[in-house]
């Protein structure tokens, strides 16, 4: 007895769309804060992974 044929065909992609809390870029800035328990926030930056798209730039739509 045959069986039935099986669709082979590649599935398409799902879309890639640029995060939009990083613009892409995978990190975002950071405040620096100092002082007794980090309360008092200087003017300075600091990098950070961006925690929407773990640091790919690209959220994946569904």
């Amino acid at each position: 007895m045959a069986t039935a044929r099986k669709n082979t065909a590649r599935r398409p992609k799902p879309a890639v769309v640029e995060c939009p809390d990083c613009h892409g870029s995978g990190e975002t800035d950071e405040t620096v804060c100092v002082g007794p328990r980090g309360r008092r926030k200087t003017g300075d930056k600091q990098t950070a992974v961006c925690l929407t798209c773990f640091g790919a730039g690209q959220t994946a739509t569904t």
